[in-house]
């Protein structure tokens, strides 16, 4: 359970100081980031995921990207936008996948031909689901959006992730997955569909990270807090 947002923040910080002390992310700095995508951006963890790239200013982030399936009812990631030039709002339904090529050319419109630096997918659901009153709409809903379309998004972004990574060579795919994902972790029972979900998620990270190693491109899980 996250007790505080900005805990999500501290762990993908955390992730990445381990990562830097096993030579995965070379001289990556926080401090030289061209672009950043985070879906899922219009509250909770993703909006509190903007304000904290907001902190870092613009010269230390030039641009982030904030997508959600309403931006016209994201009222407080409408506000940031209005007072901080490098906050971009892009719509994006993760499982509209019909739609996925417009959005790589309205993402690629404002980051260009450096790419995109860090993919956050941490667009999710959490559907509550203890034996009594499981179904097979519950899990397939879960799994659809908390494991599908963080890898189908990640594969249609790539080219973009690819250019990141052939000019600076750091470039990262974040998935916000879940300790309740952890099959070892696992004492409580019940929570089945989002639980199944976060642990194959965790699997297609470790999928990724495997076959895009040898694009310069890492990626991580990291459970929020």
């Amino acid at each position: 359970m996250i007790k505080n947002k900005k805990d999500s923040f501290k762990a993908l910080l955390e992730s990445w100081n381990d990562l830097e002390n096993q030579n995965f992310f070379h001289n990556y700095k926080m401090t030289n980031i061209h672009s950043v995508l985070i879906t899922g951006a219009n509250r909770g963890i993703g909006l509190e995921f903007v304000k904290q790239f907001i902190k870092l200013g613009s010269n230390n982030v030039n641009y982030i990207i904030a997508s959600c399936r309403n931006p016209e009812k994201a009222s407080e990631l409408n506000d940031l936008a209005k007072v901080n030039e490098n906050l971009n709002i892009l719509k994006l339904d993760v499982k509209d996948y019909s739609k996925y090529n417009e959005f790589y050319n309205n993402l690629f419109s404002i980051v260009g031909d450096k790419g995109l630096d860090l993919l956050i997918n941490n667009a999710g659901i959490l559907i509550r689901s203890e034996l009594d009153d499981i179904t097979p709409e519950k899990m397939i809903e879960n799994f659809e959006i908390n494991t599908v379309t963080p890898l189908m998004l990640t594969k249609s972004l790539l080219p973009l992730l690819k250019l990141s990574a052939q000019s600076k060579k750091r470039t990262i795919v974040a998935n916000i997955s879940s300790k309740i994902g952890s099959i070892d972790d696992n004492t409580s029972g019940g929570r089945y569909a989002y639980r199944a979900s976060k642990t194959a998620l965790n699997q297609v990270t470790k999928s990724l990270s495997v076959d895009l190693k040898s694009f310069g491109i890492e990626c991580t899980a990291i459970h929020p807090g």
